[in-house]
């Protein structure tokens, strides 16, 4: 109560330790940090305030902000009620700043200060004097916010904030230095431990003196002493009086506050005399005596505040343009961790916890370029200002001026000061990893490496878990920075092995051998692998794993473990350590129960499974001797030694059970090449996406500078009478300029910190890494399953982020060893999109798209074609296989791509009435120039003549596959017609729509595949020496019949949704599919010997459903019946190939008049012989041909051409079901 009354006379209410209220149970879904001062939204829009409140004064409080969406920071009362939707300024007595969206909330919202970023500090000040409440950014006010606020009786405000979902914030209310406090007249919240800081002042001014003053033992005086070089040397007088000083030192070092305020910033003092971080021994000397003279507890206490201080300290310092204060900071970090001790304290007990460590190798992206001090580093901007049709910058080399080649010298100049700055940042981030990595610190206890690699694998599991914790979850941006960090760190380490042992491989040839996917010693957690789940695996390749790894999997501790039986563990376990703790929940009020993350998290469900399925061990390898068998329990990941993973003498460590294809050649050592297979972890978990996410900048940097080109263009078109228009170009003009100077320092800054030749460089080993972990993983034969997903997946992302992310800063051309790597690729695609050995849906389809990809670029094509004939042959023989019970339409587009170019008016990268209108993207793959290849089209043409079967079947396949398309595609029209034909207001749906495009372009694509087949091998349908031959033309005829009907019929359905011009149907038009019907009937009636012009004839006009107009439609030639009726309105313009003269030579078109005159003279003939037949004769399924085979046994009939078809897909009889043996001619008996 006393203390109570002492808050109250000072114009505060409550505890003196000023925390989050998180026990109030009105905020929403938070979790609250260990210290009660950190939170992070886990619900809509959750609200949270502080314990203690105020009523007369001033006062100020600090937010760190750690990411920067939606949150609305400010204050508000007792009585205003939060939810889902409204928070913080939403209601009548609080009030917020939203630097996101840049506006300030009181129930209604008007703009105000500036946007905020993650890493910066918002200070909230309240003057309840005069009644104002005002927020700075980073120590720079943004002025008064609110005046007037209320006040009186009852009206006290508390701290207070409401978040969006995944948002973070760290409240500093005094129990830490403000970093900003230089507000006249304010005071934090909580008190400053004034006492204790002057004593720590004082003890720390007598242990300066001590290090600053010796005793000179012969004279008997004390002298002056350097004090950087001073050292504990054992005398007694020093070591009493220090030991005395500590005493009342040490407990002063337990507390935030004064380690920040007195500790950190003495031993920053230290390294402030510039030189190298080891000409300041110093630190390391304090570090000495701190373990000497201080409790273990006292100093665990001390150093991991110390670190939390410095990474907040980094985390939210400015960048200015030296980037001074990060330097600054890493440095003092350096000099504490190189203190064995303390580094190995660290190591195991902080660094790795809530992803802290990650934070110091990230450098921050600035979004406001100007407080950074890139207009002083980057004082001339440049941005590219020529431009292809499709809006992309042009690589052509045209003439540029020479003012532009002024400016982008100068530009590139800042860039080149700017990453000059930021390596040196990079460098002592990469210094720290070292440090973590070394494994020569053996003294009292584990290396360094080890300790990290066990954290590392923790860290992994986290992130890499679909179930993991907001609060360890590692933002992709850290992650980038995080990768290319331990890139430089291990290849330092790999290439150092390398040369203490040159048997060994360098890191340029580095791999991750087979061994490790599946002997058990490196965790996987449950990530998906080639095979499918890891315990199936171990059971279907038991007896693999024994005969080429010699490892046998005990059967009876395989049965017991089921993903049941572990659910039902994890579930039992966390009930019953719920029922150990229940004051934990009790604790806070019924909220939230302290959250996992704050202990130490358990392992994954694979670890556990890993350690329940004992693996045993034949040894020794080869040859095989007496069997010796070895129960081998996956570590704990926590738990693993030295020892478990380098090995020892007749134990493998990580390697044990390498498979005879694994050459006997040490690579390097164990733990690098587990650091190495994280890395490929780390880019699979985030990495890529936030690549593919900053190229954003760029696009909006080309996007501007389109849209100022263009305005500078209308303003000198624009008349001089018009002046109201030419000042709002001007305006226009000026706003674009602006943003482009903003955005092109921003790009500088992302172009060196993520899109730089250097990082191109680590993303093309991590590309070349994967290569070569999967060609020796493929040697392992049936083991090639165990390989985890991820590898595959980095190997295709990481190629497509060098080819579309890198690429307009750094040439991909450049890269050492560029075309072999592009031919491995090639052939790793060609191998394993129909590998049996991969089960798993979604990466077989990403290998299929991702060889679709590399068809489509002529470079790419020719690295396909690089690759071994046998591996061609293959590939080809796969995409030839047939299309049922499989995804067809990439192999379709795959085939269609390796034609287009070759078929007939099929020479267009994109369709002629499309011309106009601008792409959405033109470096997609499908709106690539065509690039046929020649090679891999003989390798098809061979394939369907020498093979009986594939050809029929393969055929059969595709003309299946096209009447279901063409057919779901007239379905969908119809409806399309008929909604758009009612009087009422009505909308079609866009996905329908899409649906309806996607079934017109798969029909295209498979009529281009059967025009390819043709062209290839006409023989398949015109040699009727072939069992399917006649069969297999007969279908094609009937279904080109069917097409050239449904799309050439003068206003009928076709021609009038394509009238319509709906959005989403845009590729609906005439000329790609007549084009494609086309080119099929001119090869097989015009390019063909005598022989196979005579069949193919006969068959097409002995379709039912033939109709000379359809073909007379292609010229132009309209149907007289039609002219006679009614003459058509003028502005009707007929559709003719003859008008697609820049798509169609002149050599087609004459092959079209020439088929159009054969047909013609055919048709009369054909027309004069035909015999009329009674209904009774005609086949009752098609009503189309006379009844000429009958079946056995049952005896009914029909057309030849109608069972043929039959069968090939089903034997049973069209009426009453029986299976059919045979099928014999049918002739009708003479009638009497």
């Amino acid at each position: 109560m006393a203390l109570k009354t002492a808050e109250v006379a000072e114009g505060r209410l409550g505890p003196s330790t000023v925390v989050l209220d998180h026990t109030s149970g009105f905020e929403g879904l938070l979790l609250v940090d260990d210290d009660l001062l950190g939170v992070i939204g886990h619900s809509n829009f959750g609200s949270i305030r502080a314990t203690t409140c105020v009523y007369k004064g001033k006062w100020i409080y600090e937010v760190l902000i750690s990411s920067q969406g939606l949150m609305q920071i400010g204050w508000c009362t007792l009585n205003c009620r939060f939810n889902q939707e409204e928070g913080v300024g939403d209601t009548p007595d609080s009030y917020a700043y939203d630097g996101n969206r840049v506006r300030k909330w009181n129930v209604t919202t008007t703009n105000y200060g500036k946007s905020w970023a993650a890493g910066d500090i918002v200070s909230c000040l309240i003057d309840l004097d005069e009644g104002t409440i005002a927020f700075c950014l980073n120590g720079i006010s943004l002025g008064t916010a609110f005046d007037n606020i209320t006040r009186g009786a009852g009206m006290a405000y508390f701290p207070a904030i409401s978040l969006s979902f995944k948002e973070s914030v760290a409240f500093n209310f005094g129990s830490r230095p403000l970093r900003y406090p230089l507000v006249e007249g304010y005071r934090p919240l909580q008190d400053p431990p004034v006492a204790d800081l002057v004593k720590a002042r004082k003890l720390l001014g007598y242990l300066k003196n001590v290090i600053h003053i010796g005793i000179d033992v012969t004279e008997g005086k004390l002298v002056e002493k350097d004090t950087s070089m001073w050292q504990l040397q054992g005398e007694p007088t020093v070591l009493i009086t220090l030991a005395h000083i500590f005493n009342y030192f040490s407990p002063l070092m337990c507390k935030v506050y004064l380690v920040e305020d007195v500790l950190m910033t003495f031993l920053l003092s230290i390294l402030e005399r510039g030189g190298a971080v080891e000409a300041h021994p110093l630190i390391q000397q304090l570090l000495n005596l701190m373990w000497l003279l201080m409790e273990e507890y006292e100093v665990h206490e001390c150093l991991k505040q110390l670190l939390m201080s410095l990474l907040r300290a980094y985390r939210f310092s400015p960048i200015i343009p030296d980037l001074g204060l990060q330097i600054h900071y890493l440095r003092l970090t350096i000099a504490v961790l190189k203190h064995e001790k303390s580094r190995k304290y660290l190591l195991s007990n902080v660094l790795f916890d809530v992803l802290r460590s990650v934070v110091f190798f990230y450098i921050k992206s600035p979004l406001r370029v100007e407080e950074a001090g890139l207009q002083e580093l980057i004082p001339t901007t440049w941005w590219p200002n020529r431009f292809t049709k499709e809006g992309k910058e042009s690589k052509e080399v045209k003439e540029e001026s020479a003012e532009e080649r002024l400016r982008r010298r100068a530009y590139e100049r800042g860039c080149q000061r700017l990453k000059k700055r930021i390596e040196v940042v990079e460098g002592l981030q990469v210094q720290i990893l070292k440090l973590l990595l070394n494994n020569k610190d053996r003294g009292g206890g584990e290396a360094s490496r080890y300790i990290f690699l066990n954290k590392f694998r923790k860290f992994l599991q986290e992130n890499a878990s679909n179930r993991g914790n907001l609060a360890v979850l590692c933002p992709p941006e850290y992650m980038v920075c995080f990768l290319h960090r331990l890139i430089a760190a291990l290849r330092y380490f790999w290439d150092g092995h390398k040369a203490k042992t040159p048997a060994s491989l360098s890191s340029e040839g580095a791999y991750v051998p087979p061994q490790l996917f599946y002997n058990g010693k490196v965790d996987y957690f449950d990530l998906q692998r080639l095979g499918g789940l890891l315990s199936h695996l171990k059971k279907t390749l038991k007896d693999d794993l024994a005969a080429k790894a010699n490892i046998l999997i005990d059967p009876a501790e395989l049965q017991a473990v089921t993903m049941d039986d572990l659910d039902e563990d994890e579930e039992s376990a966390t009930s019953a350590a719920q029922s150990q703790r229940p004051s934990a929940a009790l604790a806070i009020g019924g909220a939230l129960a302290r959250p996992a993350w704050l202990s130490s998290p358990t392992l994954g469900r694979a670890n556990r499974f890993l350690s329940t399925a004992a693996v045993s061990l034949m040894n020794p390898r080869r040859p095989l001797g007496t069997l010796e068998k070895i129960k081998v329990l996956t570590l704990r990941t926590e738990q693993r030694t030295r020892e478990d993973i380098e090995g020892t003498h007749g134990n493998e460590g990580l390697l044990l059970g390498r498979p005879p294809e694994e050459p006997d050649q040490p690579i390097t050592e164990n733990s690098l090449l587990e650091v190495l297979d994280g890395i490929v972890m780390m880019y699979n978990l985030s990495v890529h996406q936030q690549l593919g996410k900053m190229v954003g900048v760029s696009d909006d940097v080309n996007e501007y500078a389109m849209a100022l080109k263009d305005t500078e263009e209308k303003i000198s078109r624009c008349p001089k009478r018009r002046r109201d228009i030419h000042e709002e170009l001007l305006k226009s003009q000026k706003v674009f300029s602006e943003k482009l100077n903003h955005l092109s320092r921003r790009l500088a800054w992302i172009n060196v910190t993520i899109y730089s030749k250097e990082k191109m460089q680590d993303i093309y080993w991590l590309l070349r890494v994967c290569i070569c972990t999967i060609e020796h993983g493929d040697r392992t034969g049936s083991l090639f399953a165990f390989m985890p997903e991820f590898y595959l997946s980095v190997a295709m992302n990481s190629y497509s982020a060098l080819k579309n992310y890198f690429s307009p800063v750094n040439s991909m051309e450049e890269l050492p060893g560029y075309e072999e790597t592009l031919m491995r690729l090639a052939a790793i695609l060609a191998k394993h999109f129909a590998d049996s050995r991969i089960v798993g849906t979604d990466i077989r389809d990403s290998l299929m798209q991702a060889l679709a990809s590399y068809v489509c670029y002529p470079h790419s094509l020719r690295a396909v074609e690089r690759i071994p004939e046998e591996q061609r042959i293959s590939m080809m023989k796969n995409l030839l296989a047939p299309y049922e019970q499989r995804p067809w339409a990439q192999t379709n587009w795959i085939l269609v791509r390796l034609w287009r170019g070759c078929g007939f008016g099929y020479r267009y990268t994109r369709l002629p009435h499309l011309l106009k209108t601008k792409p959405e993207d033109a470096s997609l793959p499908s709106l690539q120039k065509p690039c046929p290849s020649t090679l891999l089209q003989r390798h098809m043409a061979h394939l369907l003549r020498s093979d009986r079967d594939l050809a029929p079947s393969f055929l059969n396949s595709v003309l299946n596959q096209l009447n279901w398309a063409f057919s779901e595609f007239i379905g969908m029209i119809q409806e399309i017609q008929q909604a758009a034909e009612r009087l009422e207001r009505n909308f079609v749906d866009s996905r329908q729509l899409k649906v309806c495009a996607t079934c017109f372009d798969l029909s295209v694509s498979l009529l281009r595949v059967l025009e390819m087949t043709v062209t290839l091998a006409p023989e398949i349908f015109l040699d009727w020496n072939r069992p399917s031959s006649e069969l297999l033309l007969r279908r094609l005829a009937q279904l080109l019949n069917q097409v050239l009907n449904r799309v050439t019929a003068e206003r009928n359905l076709f021609d009038r949704v394509v009238n319509l011009r709906l959005p989403g149907l845009e590729s609906v038009d005439h000329y790609p599919i007549l084009v494609a019907v086309t080119g099929i009937l001119v090869r097989l009636l015009v390019d063909t010997d005598v022989q196979g012009t005579e069949r193919a004839t006969t068959v097409l006009l002995a379709d039912p459903c033939f109709q000379l107009r359809s073909i007379q439609y292609l010229l132009g030639h309209a149907e007289p019946s039609a002219l006679a009726a009614a003459a058509p309105p003028t502005d009707k313009r007929h559709f003719s190939l003859h008008t697609y003269t820049e798509y169609i030579s002149t050599e087609e078109l004459a092959k079209v008049e020439k088929m159009l005159n054969h047909l013609s003279e055919e048709s009369k003939q054909a027309a004069a012989t035909t015999l009329p037949t009674s209904e009774e004769d005609l086949c009752p399924i098609c009503y189309a041909h006379p009844i000429s085979a009958i079946f056995r046994p049952c005896s009914h009939k029909s057309c030849k051409a109608c069972i043929n078809q039959h069968l090939m897909n089903n034997k049973d009889c069209f009426f009453c079901k029986a299976t059919i043996t045979g099928v014999d001619d049918f002739t009708k008996p003479a009638s009497s």
